[in-house]
């Protein structure tokens, strides 16, 4: 298992990129809009997600805001075979949230699991995200 991401839910993704990007010296790795979800992903991070752990900046189209106590989201782990990790972290007691399967509005095949707190932990199946996902450029994001 490897670290991949942790999403941040963000009420202005332009202004949330010009702080990743600008101010921490992040790259903004990939963007994607989903339409039909009504919401925009930007991925944010020091290196290659191939090698490096990063951020999912998520803007939900039309929320200008979030309750700090609802601005985290979840972190990701990847995973070599969804269908049986989800099975041994059943039989070891763990509580399976949504079961694997393709994301809505795309094609990565996660699940989720939650933690005796309550935090969400997401699996994704490695070698199923990042499919058809279009790429900008720092200049071409409005800033």
């Amino acid at each position: 298992m490897r670290m991949l991401h942790t999403m941040l839910r963000v009420g202005n993704l332009e202004e949330s990129l010009k702080f990743y990007c600008d101010v921490l010296g992040m790259k903004l790795l990939r963007q994607k809009d989903y339409p039909g979800g009504e919401f925009t992903l930007a991925f944010v991070g020091y290196g290659d997600e191939s090698d490096h752990t990063v951020l999912e900046l998520t803007y939900n189209w039309g929320v200008k805001q979030y309750e700090l106590g609802n601005a985290y989201g979840h972190i990701a782990i990847g995973v070599d075979d969804i269908y049986s990790t989800c099975e041994m972290i059943k039989s070891r007691g763990g509580k399976v949230t949504r079961e694997p399967g393709p994301m809505k509005h795309g094609s990565t095949v996660i699940a989720f699991v939650e933690d005796p707190s309550g935090y969400k932990v997401e699996l994704i199946q490695t070698g199923t995200q990042g499919s058809t996902i279009e790429q900008k450029t720092s200049s071409q994001v409005a800033v």
